[in-house]
């Protein structure tokens, strides 16, 4: 068949395991939240996915701890409770995607291999167009022997042998059934189960950069392949925004709602300190204002989440391979008190932004009753970013 006879490429998704505990890498935390070049190691996983063209959205496969600490996912994704072992989890995530068709088109991956590129996911689909499961693999450099305890034996043929990474790609239906009847079996991934069906799986050319975090030495030869090392310059924004104080609406101050007798007017939900944020992230980046990406002449805006601009910045960021490094925050308001909500409003930054908390500074003040502020009218919000850029 002709590349131009071929059928239109179905939908994909992804399935992306970060159940599990990771304990051998000895870190205070699971290593995928573990950061390297300035955001958690699960994330550059899901980043990638969630900008190519042909992936539609995916299933996270994490507990609630790292759900609330990776902040929003993307448009298209939601998440999955994970299994005791490998195999239970990605069970799991089929479950999530019952209501999917056997054609679509899923990837498999590990995010504890965060390097993972579009190029190898394009080459992935390449293959499934005539494929039924395909895995990228590596040739094997090292000379290799059988070994017994202390003791070096004969030498293996590494010809004939490679190395798996993952994401690997299937039919979801051949991934379904290749789940359904491997009930008593174990499997360290999907194609050794996919083979048991008789299926052949091709494999396409991998990536060095797909070096899997195993032990806390791999976060150095990771930072290493995927430039993390490379020159970085910093720069700072700063964001500014003012809303009018009205009745009958709720009153919504950095990504909180705050019980009060007048909430913000606005286009959006109108919170003033997460417009402030998102304009300084966006200033730092040079990338315009909130007014840019979201103008509120697009009736899409109207009554949205703050949150989601925010994120949105701090997407950006991670595109261009920077992070943040710190946020500080001021709101000016003569009502309601900002201190009892203080603690709260840092936590949410935080997990929107998926920052530590202590790169999150909130403060508030009053202009002791002057101006509009102090009359009551309105409510102000003043922020300062500072990123990490890599050099171009």
């Amino acid at each position: 068949m002709t590349e131009s006879a071929l059928p239109p490429a179905p939908p994909v998704a992804v399935i992306l395991l970060a159940g599990g505990t990771g304990k051998r890498a000895g870190f205070a935390q699971p290593k995928q939240l573990e950061r390297l070049g300035g955001k958690p190691v699960l994330r550059w996983s899901l980043d990638t996915f969630a900008a190519h063209p042909a992936i539609a959205g995916g299933v996270l496969v994490a507990n609630d701890d790292i759900m609330a600490a990776i902040g929003p996912l993307p448009d298209g994704w939601i998440s999955a409770d994970p299994g005791a072992e490998r195999q239970q989890s990605v069970a799991n995530a089929l479950a999530a995607l019952a209501d999917r068709d056997d054609a679509t088109l899923v990837l498999v991956h590990d995010a504890a291999r965060p390097g993972v590129s579009g190029e190898v996911v394009d080459r992935l689909l390449a293959a499934l167009r005539t494929a039924d499961a395909t895995i990228p693999t590596l040739p094997v450099p090292d000379t290799l022997v059988e070994q017994a305890h202390d003791e070096a034996g004969d030498v293996v043929d590494r010809s004939v042998l490679a190395r798996v990474q993952t994401p690997q790609g299937f039919r979801l239906g051949t991934l379904r059934r290749a789940h359904a009847e491997a009930v008593e079996a174990a499997a360290t991934d999907d194609a050794q189960l996919v083979r048991r069906l008789g299926i052949v799986v091709v494999a396409v050319p991998g990536d060095a950069r797909l070096h899997k975090l195993t032990y806390a030495e791999d976060m150095a030869i990771l930072s290493g392949l995927l430039g993390t090392n490379a020159m970085m310059r910093t720069a700072v924004g700063m964001g500014y925004d003012v809303h009018r104080l009205v009745t009958g609406k709720p009153l919504w101050i950095g990504g909180i709602e705050i019980a009060h007798s007048h909430g913000l007017e606005g286009h959006s939900d109108a919170d003033v300190a997460l417009h402030a944020i998102t304009d300084a992230i966006l200033g730092g980046l040079a990338d315009g204002d909130i007014g840019d990406h979201f103008p509120p002449s697009d009736p899409q805006w109207r009554g949205a989440a703050s949150h989601r601009f925010l994120a949105f910045a701090g997407e950006r960021v991670s595109t261009r391979g920077g992070r943040i490094d710190h946020i500080d925050l001021t709101i000016i308001a003569e009502a309601p008190k900002i201190g009892p909500h203080r603690a709260a409003i840092r936590a949410r930054i935080a997990e929107i932004l998926a920052l530590p908390v202590e790169r999150v500074s909130v403060k508030a003040t009053t202009t002791e009753r002057l101006g509009f502020t102090g009359r009551r009218e309105g409510i102000a919000a003043q922020a300062v970013a500072t990123l990490q850029l890599p050099e171009n």
